[in-house]
């Protein structure tokens, strides 16, 4: 079956002022649309692949032909890494970290104050296209990592728990140039609980 666009659980403005409407409109309903188009379309040549779940696919980007390799790894990872930003985060509320998450955090980089600075240091510095991502390894251990274009963790065997788009269609809109701001205000719409069930358990 052919990958979909997931549903998005709240409308186009509800993340504003954070996120603008015409920008969610386009982000959700074009860019993501592209990544899923490509995706399937580069699989229409093999077509028993649509069976593999997008994780499987990413994860052993490996086994895929080498024909439609680097259209799976873009596609693929595109729509990997938008449905879970989408799912990450959601209109402001009181949605904070859990003890257990503000712990785990903190076993990692000593306090949730020192992940954010080296979060959002991260997303600020990546040069060019690509995301800043909270991942989790094997042994449970939280890190931050910034790959470039729409490389996921997946492909580096790490689960990735929360991530930001630092492509400038993510921002521009509102923010322009200002990719600073535009990290500020993604604090303000992070969903933890939807974050928290990423964990690895």
């Amino acid at each position: 079956m052919a990958y979909e666009l997931p549903e998005l659980r709240y409308s186009f403005d509800a993340l504003e002022p954070y996120i603008d409407r015409q920008t969610m409109e386009i982000h959700y309903s074009k860019h993501h649309q592209t990544y899923i188009t490509n995706l399937n379309k580069a699989l229409d040549s093999y077509p028993e692949l649509f069976e593999k779940s997008i994780e499987d696919l990413l994860i052993n980007l490996d086994q895929i032909p080498e024909s439609i390799r680097v259209a799976v790894r873009n596609g693929g990872g595109g729509h990997y890494n938008h449905s879970l930003f989408w799912e990450t985060i959601g209109p402001k509320s009181d949605n904070k970290p859990s003890e257990k998450m503000n712990n785990l955090i903190s076993d990692s980089f000593g306090s949730f104050v020192n992940f954010k600075a080296e979060f959002t240091e991260k997303a600020t510095k990546q040069f060019g296209s690509g995301w800043g991502w909270l991942a989790q390894d094997n042994g449970g251990k939280t890190g931050t990592l910034s790959p470039p274009n729409q490389d996921t963790p997946l492909s580096s065997g790490l689960n990735p728990i929360l991530g930001i788009d630092v492509w400038e269609h993510a921002y521009y809109l509102s923010y322009q140039n200002r990719r600073p701001d535009y990290i500020n205000a993604f604090w303000e719409i992070i969903n933890w609980e939807a974050v928290e069930n990423r964990l690895r358990r």
